[in-house]
């Protein structure tokens, strides 16, 4: 039996509390840190060295930040080393920078990485930190492969490897238009991260045979949402749409979808389909959602990855621990194969790609990334793939 829509006591507060630790955790802005989490910027910390290869790669993370940044921070760390126990033949090693969560602080640990021989940047987490390291080590001819999802923070040179809105967009709307469901609905969180949906889903739609009826954007507040979804509610009765789309992640899909449902819109008239945030036990858990889909990598991968991790440091990671695992690997794999040219552009952009943890994924001569990633369902509480991540870019 649907839930009653009706939020309860304090979760919008929870609702807020959670939006902006999952901005910290996926590294879209450093505006959703509390400033008080952040050690002050006096010059880099003094680094750890991982491995003792001839390569000298740089790390440069907020190690210093409280909270869930400097949680995945520590967490992306391990990975590093993790990675360098596993690929026997690393001929790399890594600096270890702290770049306490600001963009001073990036470009201090960057400038001291370069001066100490390092001829790639891994990290920084935070848009701004990439910005502010990308100035300092272009200016080197240094690439950077960074942590950032905010788009805005690539170009040539600076590589996002996390995972972008761009690629879910992508991903769920062609296969949603590959299954018939060509007439969409959208409700999106008013915000940065939903400016790039947006956007994305507009170019997508366009280049796909997808009409999108109608779009209600909302801000975080239970009035707004409440608003929002009523009216896309109105629109669906009518019979013109037969999917909506509701990239938004923690407590704010089920929220929206119990709004549906009170308004009389349920998943046997339409189909849901969502973002990789929808990859959670709280919307799993949410049988108005039932039957949707959403995009995320394999699940296989991590779990293998989290398995090992847990055996060396006894915790298990951060889901976006993997993303240091996977650059450090990529570090090693271009070193051991091309030496001294392996972190041109040319090598950094080949069109086939990499593998890592969480399957296929290729950088692009603008900075941003692709990623192969599969297709979920939910069904009764859990999440199955009911299309797999493609192997290969071909």
């Amino acid at each position: 039996m649907s839930r009653q829509w009706g939020f309860r006591a304090g979760g919008l507060k929870r609702l807020a509390a959670a939006m902006g630790l999952a901005a910290v955790v996926a590294g879209c802005t450093a505006g959703g840190l509390n400033p008080g989490n952040l050690v002050p910027t006096t010059g880099p910390v003094p680094g750890e060295v991982l491995g003792t290869g001839a390569v000298k790669v740089a790390l440069i993370l907020p190690l210093s930040a409280t909270g869930g940044a400097g949680q995945l921070a520590r967490d992306m760390r391990n990975a590093a080393d993790l990675a360098l126990r596993e690929f026997k033949t690393a001929g790399i090693q890594i600096l270890v920078k702290d770049d306490k969560g600001t963009p001073e602080g990036a470009r201090a640990a960057t400038s001291a990485a370069i001066a100490e021989g390092a001829t790639l940047i891994l990290g920084p987490l935070f848009a701004q930190s990439v910005t502010a390291a990308g100035a300092v080590a272009k200016a080197s001819s240094v690439p950077v492969v960074a942590f950032s999802t905010d788009s805005a923070a690539a170009s040539r040179g600076v590589y996002l490897i996390g995972f972008l809105p761009q690629g879910d967009v992508e991903r769920i709307i062609r296969y949603a238009a590959a299954q018939g469901k060509r007439s969409i609905a959208a409700l999106i969180p008013s915000s940065p991260y939903g400016t790039v949906v947006q956007a994305s889903l507009q170019s997508v739609a366009a280049s796909a045979g997808v009409r999108v009826v109608a779009l209600e954007t909302y801000t975080l507040d239970r009035v707004s949402m409440q608003e929002k979804a009523t009216a896309i509610a109105n629109i669906v009765k009518q019979g013109t749409v037969n999917a909506v789309y509701i990239p938004d992640g923690g407590e704010a899909a089920p929220f929206l979808a119990q709004v549906l449902a009170a308004a009389g819109v349920h998943p046997s008239q339409v189909k849901f389909l969502g973002s990789g945030q929808w990859n959670d036990p709280r919307t799993i858990r949410e049988s108005n959602l039932n039957g949707g889909w959403f995009p995320s990598p394999d699940a296989a991968g991590f779990q293998a990855f989290a398995q090992r991790y847990k055996a060396a440091f006894g915790t298990d990671p951060v889901r976006n621990a993997s993303l240091a695992y996977d650059a450090v690997s990529l570090a090693a794999g271009l070193s051991a194969r091309f030496g001294a040219t392996a972190f041109t552009d040319k090598v950094l952009t080949t069109p086939s790609g990499f593998i890592g943890i969480d399957g296929a994924f290729r950088f692009l001569s603008n900075g941003l990334d692709q990623r192969a990633l599969a297709v979920f369902q939910i069904e009764r509480n859990t999440a199955a793939v009911i299309d797999p991540a493609p192997k290969s870019f071909r």
